[in-house]
């Protein structure tokens, strides 16, 4: 993707472990997605520091920190007709919700095709934002979010057999 190359984003946070999410990936993007970029910053002030650095002075550029425990930074900005949005939590990326979320998505959507696909974009045409969709066309109840990791666990038929035809 163009706008990840000129952003240098993979780059410039490295130190951080950075991994791309999100729609673009995987195809169920809209016209207002965004891209995301989910870093481990065990160290939220270095991690700040070095998005400062290297975005401050792009279009839209605003960055903030969590309260909590953990206390995650944010970042926007826009970069080659993309709004980025990066998120440094102290956890590893592997186990933030958003990688768990991306990581599932992706899954279902080698298990489910091009007709899981179609899906969960119809619903994303009609406003759904991604796991809301995902929730609606699989049938679970309840906050899509958390529902949405009830899967998590499962093996790939049982899956199958969850996304139907």
């Amino acid at each position: 993707m163009e706008a990840l190359v000129q952003s240098r984003a993979l780059t410039r946070l490295a130190a951080f472990d950075p991994h791309v999410a999100g729609t673009p990936p995987l195809g169920l993007d809209l016209p207002d997605s965004d891209i995301d970029i989910l870093c481990h910053a065990p160290d939220p002030s270095a991690f700040a520091a070095a998005v400062w650095e290297s975005y401050r002075h792009l279009p839209g550029f605003a960055m903030w920190q969590w309260r909590g425990s953990d206390r995650p930074v944010v970042a926007r900005f826009h970069c080659a007709g993309w709004l980025f949005e990066l998120f440094g939590q102290a956890r590893p990326v592997a186990e933030q919700l958003g990688w768990r979320h991306f990581a599932l998505e992706r899954r279902l959507l080698g298990l489910g095709g091009e007709a899981l696909r179609a899906a969960v974009m119809a619903r994303r045409l009609a406003g759904a934002k991604t796991e809301p969709a995902f929730a609606q066309v699989l049938g679970l109840a309840g906050d899509p979010y958390a529902a949405l990791l009830t899967l998590e666990a499962l093996d790939d038929a049982t899956l199958r057999a969850r996304i139907g035809p």
